[in-house]
Formats: structure tokens, C-alpha cells, sequence
């Protein structure tokens, strides 16, 4: 492991990854420089003891390492020199890793990527870790830095993440480690599928045990293929379990992974009534938690405590009221098609919201797939053509409506939506696409019935309208709160 004591490193990017990295950095020793486009957000860092360089295009002489923050492309100038130059580059994850690994008691690492279900899964796995009295925490891609994880001297890691991070890690070796699906995403950023799987997949390299989904052709072969000689491979899937996988047999959940005869035993670990948000998409998260956990030694009973004490977070299947016997559900979180299937599948008869960035992912697959569900489609954003195409080939009968950015609903069939003005006060333009999907909801309650979803399930990115997802969930859930108290349509 490389010790940094007085070894010149260079980070790249002063965002909430870069702070993280330059305090751990300095804590080890290491003479610091910051680089970053923004030079007001490299400000923030000033006398914090590190040399500030806006706009670097090639690393600082003498540079022995550079740390970078995930959202940097390969392809950045100052890293492609840095690489050119034999400088070697890695990211947040992979400094942490080494950092943990220098520790009297390295932390253990459980570790979930995946297109869709990480969060949920590492908040799982959490709980079931915590009901077995772990000393553990999720942390990753969730909010909390894995470096400052680490460095708080947490014991066991539930780690998400994400490819960006993966593509910079070339040394992480987790007791256990899972890729829980693969489907088009972020093809903007790594080229394409097999590109983006590749950086999943390195999670496995030298992993303990490869958890892998067994109804996911990708996730299986990265799983055999990616994984190292010595590693142990473990599957699950919604069908019941044969040897050395976890699966569900009628309404349990059942292991025959971690069982002394796997070929004869099975051991009951939990219900399906057990898991939130319900679904199959979510049992699916559940049994990749409990096959991290177990590979731990965490116990059925506190697989079963865990699932029952866990809170899914915020915008992910949540449900906001019913309305006249209709039920809204915010999945603003589901940005891409795969996670918009998961969420669409679970209901019988939905009013789809939809619409956004995405990102090169196609949805011929997933509007094909959920056509039959389907009482009516509200449309928003920069790709709505692309869904509104789609549709109109696999459902030819079902209502279309699309919404502008700053339209009501009494336009809705009009033009186009398309994103927001790059010259427009963000203020601005945060205001039109609340008033956006306010229309939306009234547009969609038009068209459900008594018994019916009205489902966001974007299947795409919301930087086109809205700051993040939450805040399109939470545009979302006020809308649909008006609607339930009976306000007047005033947008």
C-alpha cells in the first residue's frame, strides 16, 4: 500500500468527494493540491492547508498520485496527462480501501453495485448487520463517504458503488461483493453496455464471494468471470433456491448457500410480508442483502429482525395518498428504464408519469414489457418524444399526455416539453418545473380510475427540469397533496 506521508498528490474535484479525500489526505500527511473547473467551489478550501490550482490541464511537477472525484471522465485533460505521464489515478473508493487496509483492524467491506437497487440493498444490509450487533454502517455512494467511514473507525462496511467509482478501483478486495443487475445507464460516461458492465464487474476481482442475481445473464457472468480463482460464487433468485443460492420458496425467503450441506439443508431466513417497499424487484434486493450479511455470519433470526427494522429512504416507491380511490406513488429515484420496470410491474393498472434525460438507455424493452399495465401515459421533459414513440408502437390505445415545462393542464396535449434554457435564472427555472408536474398529476388524475396507481417513474434523469430527483419527487408529492386537498388548479 502506497504510504502518504509527504508524497505529493493532486485531487480532482473540490466537491463533497474532494473535501472528503483532501481531510483524509491531510490527515495521513500527504502535501495536498486541489484542482477544480469551479474556482468558487475550489475557494471553499481555502486555509484548509492544501494549494488551490483552478482549471489544472495536466498535473503539477512532481505529482506522485492523483486522487480523483467519481463524475471526472477518463477522457478529462488532467487525468489523461496524469495517466500519459505514469502517474497512477484512482478514486475516493480505492484511497479509502488502501487507507482501511494500513489500519490495526482493517474495516471489513460488503460491497453492492448494480444499475438499479443499491441504495435499498445497502440499507438492508445495514439493518440486518445492526440487528446483529455489527458495528456497521452504509456508506459509499448514500451520502457517506466511504473515506469518512473509515476513518470514524467503523468495523463493517456497507459499501454502494457506483461504476464511476469502480472504474478508478483496481485494489478493493470486500469479504463479499454483489452486482445486482445490468441494464443501459450512464453509456454517456463509459461509451457503452459492455464498457459499463466491465466497471460493475471489477467489484468482483478480488472479492471473498461473488453474490450474483440468477435471472440477470450479465450479473452472472460478471460474477464467473471477473471474480478471482479463490473466489466463492453464490446466486439468488425470485425462484426457489437450488445449491448455493438464496431464493423464495411459496412466501419465505430461503438459503441454501450458507448451510453445511447445501445439497440436502435449507434454512428459513425471512418472509416476503418482511420487505418494504413490496415487490418483486425489492425481494430480489432483499436476498442480495442477506447473502452479503451472511457471508458475514449474521444469523436468520437477524436477517428477518433487520428487514422488519428497515426504512427505505426517500422517493423510492413511497407512497403520498390516495385520492378518490386512486393511490400516488413518488419513484422519482427509478432514472433509468430498468428501475422504471421494477416499479411498473409491481401494480396492475397505472397512470405513468415519465419523462426526462435518458441518457442514451433505450425503452422499447420496458414500455413493451409493462403495455398491458398501462390506463394512460403523462410525458414531461427533454426525451418525452422517445417514450411517446415508444408507446404509441407497443400501446397504440393508451392515452398519451405531455406537459410543457411551464405549462397547465388544460395544455396539456400541446407541444413538446423540452428542458429548461441554460440562460434561465435557476430560480426560474426551478419554479416552471414544479408548475410542470403539478400539471402532470392533474393530468394523470383525468385519467385513472378507482383501484388504479398513479406511478412517477421517471425511467430518466431530471437535470433537464429539476435540481435532482428528490426534488422532482418532492414537486411530485406537493402536487399530489393540492390535488387531495382540493386546491384550485393554479398553475
Amino acid at each position: 500500500m502506497l504510504a502518504l506521508a509527504g508524497r505529493a498528490v493532486l485531487v480532482a474535484g473540490a466537491g463533497v468527494t474532494g473535501r472528503s479525500v483532501v481531510t483524509a489526505l491531510l490527515a495521513a500527511g500527504a502535501r495536498v493540491t486541489v484542482t477544480d473547473a469551479d474556482a468558487a467551489r475550489l475557494a471553499e478550501l481555502a486555509g484548509e492547508g492544501v494549494e488551490l490550482r483552478p482549471g489544472l490541464t495536466a498535473p503539477p511537477e512532481g505529482t506522485e498520485l492523483v486522487v480523483t472525484s467519481p463524475g471526472w471522465r477518463p477522457g478529462s485533460p488532467v487525468l489523461a496527462a496524469a495517466l500519459a505521464a505514469g502517474i497512477e489515478v484512482i478514486g475516493d473508493v480505492e484511497l479509502a480501501w488502501r487507507i482501511g487496509q494500513r489500519m490495526p483492524r482493517p474495516p471489513v467491506w460488503l460491497a453492492v453495485t448494480g444499475t438499479n437497487g443499491k441504495t435499498t440493498t445497502v440499507g438492508m444490509l445495514e439493518s440486518m448487520l445492526r440487528a446483529a450487533g455489527a458495528n456497521s454502517v452504509a456508506c459509499g455512494n448514500v451520502g457517506f463517504a466511504v473515506l469518512d467511514a473509515v476513518l470514524a473507525g467503523y468495523q463493517v462496511l456497507a459499501v454502494e458503488l457506483s461504476s464511476f467509482q469502480l472504474h478508478w478501483s483496481n485494489t478493493l478486495a470486500p469479504l463479499a461483493s454483489v452486482v445486482l443487475n445490468v441494464a443501459e445507464d450512464h453509456l454517456d460516461w463509459h461509451g457503452d453496455l459492455t464498457a459499463y458492465a466491465a466497471a460493475k464487474g471489477k467489484l468482483h476481482a478480488n472479492a471473498g464471494t461473488a453474490v450474483y442475481n440468477a435471472q440477470d445473464p450479465i450479473s452472472r457472468e460478471l460474477a464467473f468471470h471477473c471474480g478471482g480463482s479463490e473466489t466463492a460464487r453464490v446466486g439468488f433468485s425470485l425462484a426457489s433456491p437450488r445449491p448455493s443460492e438464496l431464493g423464495v420458496v411459496e412466501d419465505l425467503l430461503i438459503d441454501r448457500a450458507y448451510v453445511a450441506d447445501p445439497a440436502r439443508e435449507a434454512e428459513e431466513l425471512a418472509g416476503i410480508a418482511d420487505v418494504s417497499p413490496a415487490g418483486p424487484h425489492n425481494v430480489a434486493n432483499a436476498l442480495a442483502a442477506a447473502a452479503l450479511a451472511r457471508a458475514y455470519g449474521v444469523p436468520p433470526s437477524a436477517v428477518r429482525e433487520g428487514l422488519l427494522a428497515f426504512t427505505p429512504g426517500a422517493h423510492r416507491a413511497v407512497p403520498v395518498a390516495d385520492v378518490a380511490g386512486v393511490r400516488y406513488i413518488n419513484d422519482s429515484k427509478a432514472t433509468n428504464p430498468h428501475a422504471a420496470a421494477g416499479s411498473l410491474t409491481a401494480h396492475e393498472h397505472v397512470v405513468w408519469l415519465a419523462g426526462g434525460q435518458l441518457k442514451g438507455a433505450e425503452v422499447e424493452g420496458l414500455v413493451q414489457a409493462v403495455a398491458g399495465r398501462l390506463r394512460g401515459v403523462v410525458l414531461f421533459g427533454a426525451d418525452s418524444d422517445v417514450i411517446e414513440a415508444a408507446v404509441r408502437r407497443h400501446a397504440p390505445d393508451v392515452p398519451v399526455k405531455r406537459v410543457d415545462s411551464g405549462d397547465d393542464d388544460s395544455h396539456a396535449d400541446s407541444a413538446t416539453a423540452s428542458g429548461e434554457g441554460g440562460d434561465q435564472p435557476r430560480g426560474a427555472r426551478m419554479r416552471r418545473a414544479e408548475r410542470a408536474m403539478t400539471a402532470a398529476v392533474r393530468a394523470a388524475s383525468t385519467m385513472a380510475h378507482a383501484g388504479d396507481v398513479v406511478l412517477l417513474a421517471p425511467a430518466a434523469a431530471s437535470f433537464d427540469m429539476f435540481r435532482d430527483y428528490a426534488h422532482r419527487g418532492e414537486a411530485f408529492a406537493a402536487a399530489v397533496h393540492a390535488l387531495a386537498a382540493g386546491e384550485p388548479d393554479s398553475v
